[in-house]
């Protein structure tokens, strides 16, 4: 039985308990377990002069500096159509990597653009995440860039909010005010993008498009109501595990006396401004099923905070696809769903 099976069981003797250590633990190796999980197959800020690379196969380069926020430090080219940029960015006051997918016939220099689809990793995952599904598979003939960045371990695709002090780690800045036009000065990515993200990049993903960056938004199984009773838990755990030793309210503070930060980083309370993006939502129901002595009780929360975050968006009038299933939080699903919802995508930003 996969430890993730064991989750529930380890919460009642948490809380009978009386303590949450034993919790901490479960959610570590539930969660890392999970979203390491490969494909097992389906289930029903200026920039300056351009960077040469080779296009030869594990080709390293080591480009000029940049001037403003963002500096490229290396590009490393894996085949014809993986890039992995090694970046140094003012606003993480560190260096990350974004992986791209390049589609065929792509070139800097080719005087065209290509529409990005940016696909967004979970927490205690990392840029290599969605390598682990069939991605490049899927979009081996579509003429779209794909751009998977790192998003840290327990980032949650927020500016972070340090005490009401800010600074680093700023990753919506990173991803969206340096990132982002780097890709469209430099990598010859057009303003045509749409975002996905599974678990802690579910959020992520309809977190992005509230900004109105992106004309369409997908989450699988996503953190899409940070407010919902146990998230706060989850956040807890989420950040613990992931970045241990870090105080999990350096992100947003605490949920109940910076509650207005948790709301400004809630897509349930930030549904309305995504009137006009199309929108995809996917998530289990974490219930245990024949073979199985527990269910997933992280599924289980993600499929409530997902229906909860649909419901919303139908009461405000605003269309969204939804697919509500029997599953677990893995990549097998997410795989699956990023099947389901890629035709949307690529339509929505001209590249089917």
């Amino acid at each position: 039985m996969a430890p993730g099976s064991r989750l529930r069981g380890f919460f009642v003797g948490a809380v009978i308990a009386g303590g949450l250590t034993v919790l901490v633990v479960a959610a570590a190796i539930a969660l890392v377990t999970n979203q390491r999980h490969a494909v097992s197959g389906p289930v029903g800020a200026p920039v300056s002069a351009p960077v040469t690379a080779s296009a030869g196969a594990s080709a390293s380069t080591q480009p000029p500096k940049t001037s403003g926020d963002i500096e490229v430090v290396k590009e490393r080219r894996l085949g014809e159509r993986r890039m992995d940029l090694t970046l140094r960015s003012t606003a993480l006051d560190d260096v990350t990597t974004v992986r791209l997918l390049l589609p065929k016939g792509w070139s800097r220099d080719s005087g065209r653009t290509w529409p990005a689809l940016w696909l967004l990793h979970g927490g205690l995952d990392g840029y290599q995440g969605w390598s682990k599904s069939d991605v490049a598979e899927m979009t081996e003939n579509e003429q779209v860039i794909v751009v998977m960045p790192d998003g840290g371990k327990c980032g949650s695709y927020s500016d972070w909010y340090n005490g009401g002090d800010g600074g680093p780690p700023r990753w919506a800045t990173y991803h969206l005010k340096e990132l982002l036009p780097l890709l469209e000065s430099r990598y010859a990515a057009s303003g045509e993008r749409a975002v996905a993200g599974y678990s802690m990049g579910g959020q992520g993903a309809m977190l992005y498009a509230a900004t109105g960056n992106f004309r369409a938004a997908a989450s699988f199984s996503g953190a899409v109501h940070t407010l919902m009773p146990g998230a706060d838990v989850a956040v807890f755990l989420g950040t613990t595990a992931g970045c241990f030793g870090t105080d999990w309210k350096r992100i947003w503070g605490d949920p109940r006396g910076d509650r207005e930060v948790w709301r400004a980083h809630d897509p349930y309370h930030l549904a309305a401004r995504l009137r006009g993006v199309r929108l995809y939502v996917a998530a289990g129901d974490g219930r245990k099923r024949r073979g199985e002595l527990f269910g997933d009780i992280t599924e289980e929360l993600a499929g409530k905070a997902s229906r909860a975050f649909a419901d919303r968006l139908k009461e405000l009038g605003i269309p969204v696809e939804t697919h509500f299933y029997g599953g677990r939080h893995n990549m097998t699903y997410w795989n699956r769903e990023l099947r389901r919802a890629l035709p949307m995508l690529l339509d929505s930003v001209g590249a089917k």
